[in-house]
């Protein structure tokens, strides 16, 4: 029998499909037969910066297969044969990441797949609800969402969503109508009607200039908006927008899935607002370096991790919670698809849709 095989990264913007040992199981964590991969932004990025990957490391984040083993100390109802989705700790090292035919995670951050969902939608769930968890409820303190949430009142608190038609803000404009807030979110106009029905309560043209879509905002909410994230940083105006948008009055959060860079200073445009970062990775609850940069290990986000990904699996399980469509195996199937897809990904060729790879 061949040995299974892993995308690996053998240095910065290459990489190579390899065969590799099958893996051997920590504590806390199941081996999972891989049957879907999806891509995200943060898989080129890294693999393209020469101090994101060592070389040597397998990319991938997320994933969805069947249960092939549990590990010692594995406290999850999780047995062999079970249908699961997740996140894999992409580029950690050779063993682990998503990129490969077997898939080894921790429990506490993969669930079961509801019987209504593929492999290839559940596959694009794992860091849309990481990040969703992270940036709405750790960082923006929103109310936790549930099935039985009340509607907005008549004055709903209301948070402003940058990057509205990404994989990820599909998913968080569903967690913070659940949670009972007016959203507002940027897109392309032909991603609105898709939006509205997730709940978005207006919509907002991204290709506006920054001054049109300043006063827009300020029309729906007039001094009123603290809450705002950015789920695709890039070219720095959406920092500029909510900045110059947000409250002048009342202090504000903004929360971003990237660092801000220095032309992305919001307190030089607006001193009420505090910007604020997080990297799904501290879900894992285990130190580790990116680059030159060391992460301690967080005990509180595991946790955080491990209660929303329950709470996620039931709003999945109930139909309240729906994921973005997929497009699956555009240019090729399995870990050969992979590469084209990160590379279609890395040109800015995928909008309102999640690519996926069927192994």
């Amino acid at each position: 029998m061949s040995e299974p095989k892993a995308i690996i990264c053998t240095g910065p913007g290459k990489l190579e499909i390899q065969p590799v040992a099958k893996q051997q199981l920590p504590p806390g964590y199941i081996l999972v037969k891989t049957k879907a991969v999806a891509l995200n932004p943060t898989d080129w990025k890294a693999i393209h910066d020469p101090s994101g990957f060592a070389a040597g490391t397998r990319p991938g984040v997320d994933f969805s297969g069947i249960v092939e083993e549990v590990g010692p100390d594995v406290k999850k109802n999780f047995k062999t044969g079970d249908r699961v989705c997740g996140i894999a700790f992409g580029a950690k090292d050779r063993e682990h990441g998503a990129f490969g035919e077997y898939t080894i995670t921790k429990e506490h951050v993969a669930v079961k797949i509801p019987d209504h969902l593929s492999f290839e939608q559940a596959a694009t769930l794992g860091v849309g609800v990481t990040t969703c968890g992270q940036a709405l409820y750790q960082l923006l303190n929103l109310p936790l969402p549930s099935s039985t949430s009340a509607a907005a009142g008549s004055s709903p608190q209301t948070i402003l969503i940058g990057g509205g038609s990404t994989a990820t803000a599909v998913l968080g404009i569903q967690y913070a109508a659940l949670s009972g807030l007016r959203v507002l979110a940027t897109a392309s106009p032909r991603h609105h009607a898709y939006l509205r029905s997730l709940g978005a309560s207006a919509l907002l043209d991204y290709h506006e200039p920054a001054e049109t879509l300043v006063a827009e905002i300020k029309a729906l909410v007039g001094d009123g908006l603290t809450l705002t994230w950015d789920c695709a940083p890039g070219d720095g105006k959406f920092p500029e927008v909510a900045a110059r948008a947000m409250s002048a009055s009342k202090e504000g959060i903004f929360a971003t899935v990237a660092p801000l860079t220095p032309r992305d200073s919001l307190r030089e445009r607006n001193p009420m607002v505090e910007a604020r970062f997080q990297l799904g990775y501290t879900a894992f609850g285990e130190a580790f370096e990116r680059g030159a940069n060391k992460f301690p290990a967080s005990q509180e986000d595991a946790e955080f991790a491990a209660a929303f990904w329950e709470r996620s699996a039931g709003l999945l399980a109930e139909k309240k919670l729906r994921p973005i469509e997929p497009t699956v195996d555009r240019g090729g199937k399995g870990l050969q698809g992979v590469l084209v897809g990160l590379e279609e990904l890395r040109q800015g060729k995928v909008s309102g849709t999640k690519l996926v790879y069927t192994l």
